[in-house]
């Protein structure tokens, strides 16, 4: 019994080394290649080390490739997004899930009927509508497109965290004295914790990765963001300078690296909770 329990264990571990591998590979030949020269991309194998470390290509991506600028306009409007989807998602989940008035069902379900809308179908509606209010090329408007599609998702997020919750806590807080604010900013906000940590780390993906809504609203060179200005890498003819863009590629990714490093634990927790009772 117990050599077949070690056998287990081996081939456990050995899945495991393989999809590790699956997943950190690309990201270390994305690191690897960004430092090489352009010549060494026509010469040399792809999977080869770089003759010397190229970090002019990191300038040239930073500055020269514009990715300063756009990286701050992503780190703008993903931020404004979030605040605002959390500081309105919040409440509402709360009042939908905890609290009994008129409606509240037909209100929770016009708000999920946001989530059926393909994006496709309003992206040329919406083009027309913010044109004519000229919003394109604004980082605010941007930001309201991110809030009203990711809307839908978090309350939904938020209500099944919220149902989680035992009445009787909440009962025995009003009883003590908290009114429905009280309530939702001393009770049930410190129990939900690594679920608001999960929530906003899926939404800072969802607008921190999105190009269709970015490449749509955004001609303007300045107000691109992060993803629509690594499309601009790419010469005429389909000429690409690889190594500046794959460097660019490298910037871009580590805001989402360093979440998962400091947040993958509360992301792991976040996503367990209410899954046990008791």
């Amino acid at each position: 019994m117990k050599k077949e329990i070690k056998v287990s264990h081996i081939f456990g571990y050995i899945f495991l080394g393989i999809f590790i591998v699956i997943c950190v590979y690309p990201i270390i030949w994305l690191i690897i290649n960004s430092f090489k020269s352009t010549e060494e991309f026509k010469l040399n194998s792809i999977f080869s080390l770089p003759n010397r470390l190229m970090f002019e290509n990191y300038v040239d991506a930073w500055k020269t490739g514009n990715i300063g600028q756009s990286f701050l306009n992503s780190v703008v409007a993903t931020a404004l997004s979030m605040v605002i989807v959390l500081l309105t998602a919040l409440p509402f989940s709360f009042a939908v899930s905890k609290m009994i008035w008129k409606f509240r069902k037909a209100v929770q379900s016009l708000i999920m009927f946001g989530m059926m809308v393909p994006v496709m179908i309003a992206l040329i509606p919406l083009f027309t509508i913010y044109n004519s209010m000229n919003l394109t090329n604004s980082l605010i408007g941007l930001t309201m497109i991110y809030v009203a599609y990711q809307l839908p998702l978090m309350v939904m997020l938020f209500t099944g965290f919220f149902s989680s919750f035992p009445n009787e806590m909440l009962e025995a807080a009003v009883i003590d004295g908290c009114n429905i604010y009280q309530v939702l900013l001393k009770v049930a906000l410190p129990l939900m914790l690594n679920s608001i940590i999960t929530v906003e780390t899926l939404q800072f993906m969802m607008s921190w990765n999105d190009l269709i809504f970015a490449q749509t609203m955004m001609s303007d060179t300045s107000k691109k963001t992060i993803q629509t200005a690594l499309v601009m890498f790419n010469g005429s003819y389909g000429q690409v300078n690889w190594g500046p863009l794959l460097a660019a590629v490298s910037i871009a990714i580590v805001p989402t690296l360093v979440i998962y490093m400091f947040l993958s634990k509360f992301m792991m927790a976040g996503m367990t909770n209410g899954a046990v009772k008791g």
